[in-house]
């Protein structure tokens, strides 16, 4: 069977743990940061994970992370 080809925009966009959990940024992170809250760009820091009906898409754009 053919190697698959990882997608170059998803690699750069979701972080695999050791475990193998998908986690991702939150979006409006970066534009016009000075007018939000401190307690909203604090939660900007944060990595969250995927939600459970796309993780399963999600790592076949990354299947050599996993």
């Amino acid at each position: 069977m053919p190697k698959l080809k990882t997608h170059k925009g998803a690699k750069a966009r979701i972080h695999v743990t050791g475990s193998g959990k998908l986690l991702r940024r939150k979006r409006m992170s970066s534009h016009l940061r000075r007018k939000k809250p401190k307690k909203v760009t604090r939660k900007y820091a944060q990595k969250i994970g995927f939600d459970h009906a796309d993780v399963k898409r999600l790592s076949r754009l990354v299947p050599y992370d996993l």
